[in-house]
């Protein structure tokens, strides 16, 4: 799952491992029932970084109008394929929507957009909500940017520094950060962040 604004060396990662990207289904799911249940029922969603499209598959099953979109075009492309419908690829840095959204979606994605860059792309979120919409982001946590084995780019931050990148952001009505821990795609185990949040009414 990938949508990076600038890093080049992560979206040439996701370009050329698209197929075998596509055949990994992401954790999330008791984060999603958690999101979708404060949605209004059908509500819109609009998926950052949707991958293969499994989590738009769950959420358009659920009876959402969700809006799929990538950084990738290949693996847009694999989405696209899984779900029989369009998948629109746009980089975060792209999202102009205004008030347009019930929910945004973006399951480890935000992770990989420089740090400098991490308020500006949640202050275009916030925007893209319609009044008391909610958002969902996973991070890997640490202390510093930095690449994984693969080569792609992290901006690991700590709770404390995401916190402060949305109060940058935008006005929000709440926001809850939960931790666990899983394995990547790099097979490396690693914190997660899950932060959810709520726009203000």
């Amino acid at each position: 799952m990938t949508n990076t604004s600038s890093d080049d060396a992560t979206l040439k990662f996701y370009r050329g491992n698209a197929a075998a990207y596509a055949q990994r289904q992401p954790r999330g799911t008791e984060h999603m029932q958690r999101f979708l249940a404060a949605l209004p029922p059908g509500g819109s969603i609009l998926e950052l970084g949707c991958g293969a499209g499994y989590q738009a598959a769950q959420m358009i099953a659920a009876g959402f109008d969700v809006h799929p979109t990538d950084g990738s075009a290949e693996m847009a492309a694999q989405a696209a394929q899984r779900l029989g419908r369009d998948v629109k690829t746009m980089l975060f840095h792209e999202l102009d929507a205004d008030a347009a959204y019930d929910g945004v979606w973006a399951y480890a994605c935000l992770l990989h957009v420089p740090r400098d860059e991490l308020a500006s792309v949640l202050a275009r979120v916030w925007r893209a909500l319609k009044p008391g919409g909610w958002f969902y982001a996973s991070f890997k946590s640490g202390d510093g940017e930095g690449r994984d084995k693969l080569a792609r780019y992290y901006n690991y931050p700590s709770e404390e520094w995401l916190r402060a990148r949305y109060a940058e952001a935008g006005d929000w009505a709440s926001i809850d950060v939960a931790h666990d821990e899983g394995k990547g795609f790099d097979g490396e185990l690693a914190s997660f962040l899950h932060v959810l949040v709520q726009k203000q009414a």
